[in-house]
């Protein structure tokens, strides 16, 4: 034993390992892509150990989160009836892109996660802030650079678009508030499962619609109505998930409505607020003689449906992702058959 030497030593012990075990030796030793990729975007079941402070940074800003939000500034700038593909046109809302997505979606997000990092603890220990990853002083500097760089975008495209009154900068200010409120106590409004997940269908649908509206329309109280309208299937969407917190939310005495109706009826009223409201503005746009844009619609909730069918219903807590993979992009190409009908029509 004395001359066997470490190298041989090594070699002959690695050859008694069979090989169909090697693979999952590795497995276990690194992180997938998948956990990594669903690390940065700020999903549920993330992998954990992430040294890079950026990386760090912006898992805390959730960039799956930002999609709806800028997709709600196309919607706007569609329903405006004014907007026209110019360099000038793109690169505008492009910043106003950048504002409520990475920007106040980004701070939405952060502080969300500095007043929950005792709910992350439970729900998602692999978060940044209760896993220790990053600071507490850090996490307070990113609400703010966020914050106030979001308002300073905001103030720039409402110079840019001449409004005598500052209608965008007073919409980063008002989202940024409720974003406050819906996150901290002592409102604390996602602490109701109507509030809260209202104010945030809300803040992902008709915020960012109104300001692609006003960035090159006026913006009316019927785009306001309906929007508002609108946001009533971004409730639905908003439910989706907390049925990845319904532990911890009982535990911390929020009253989500899984946690107040129970999983299953809970589900029901989440398909069925998708549902009905989206079907509720295809019969305005018959209404307003938009038949075409309206069938199209209605075309689009008919997957959404299969969907829900398929996953969420049968098992919400295991398939809330996958159906939100699933039946999402029919939901955000209805919202915007809706803005180009509106806009066809002048309203």
């Amino acid at each position: 034993m004395s001359d066997l030497t470490e190298p041989e030593f090594t070699q002959e012990k690695t050859e008694q390992i069979p090989v169909d075990v090697q693979p999952n030796i590795e497995a276990e030793l690194a992180p997938s892509r998948s956990a990594k990729t669903r690390q940065m975007l700020g999903m549920k079941g993330a992998a954990s150990g992430e040294t890079n402070i950026w990386k760090i940074r912006l898992q805390l800003m959730k960039p799956i989160t930002w999609i709806p939000l800028i997709w709600g500034v196309v919607c706007g700038a569609a329903s405006s009836g004014n907007y026209t593909w110019t360099l000038e046109n793109v690169l505008i809302a492009a910043a106003c892109m950048l504002m409520s997505g990475p920007l106040l979606a980004g701070y939405t997000q952060t502080i969300n996660d500095f007043y929950d990092r005792e709910i992350d603890a439970i729900n998602e220990p692999y978060r940044p802030i209760p896993s220790g990853a990053i600071s507490i002083p850090q996490v307070i500097t990113q609400v703010w650079v966020l914050l106030l760089g979001g308002i300073g975008v905001a103030y720039l495209l409402d110079l840019w678009a001449g409004h005598t009154f500052p209608t965008i900068t007073v919409l980063a200010i008002g989202g940024s508030f409720i974003s406050y409120i819906y996150s901290a106590p002592p409102l604390k409004l996602k602490k109701n499962g109507w509030l809260g997940n209202y104010a945030l269908g809300a803040s992902y649908i008709a915020l960012p619609w109104w300001a692609g509206h006003a960035l090159f329309g006026d913006l009316n109280s019927t785009i306001v109505i309906l929007t508002l309208f609108y946001s009533l299937a971004g409730l639905g969407i908003a439910v989706v998930n907390d049925f990845k917190s319904v532990e911890g939310d009982r535990k911390l005495g929020l009253q989500s409505l899984p946690v107040m109706f129970g999983i299953t009826t809970a589900a029901w009223i989440c398909v069925l607020m998708i549902d009905i409201f989206q079907i509720g503005i295809a019969g305005y746009l018959v209404y307003i003689h938009q038949n075409l844009y309206a069938t199209i619609l209605m075309l689009l909730v008919i997957p959404q449906i299969t969907f829900q069918d398929m996953y969420f219903l049968r098992d919400p807590l295991k398939n809330d992702v996958k159906y939100q993979a699933s039946a999402q992009p029919f939901l955000v190409l209805g919202m915007l058959v809706a803005g180009l009908a509106l806009g066809h029509a002048g309203v």
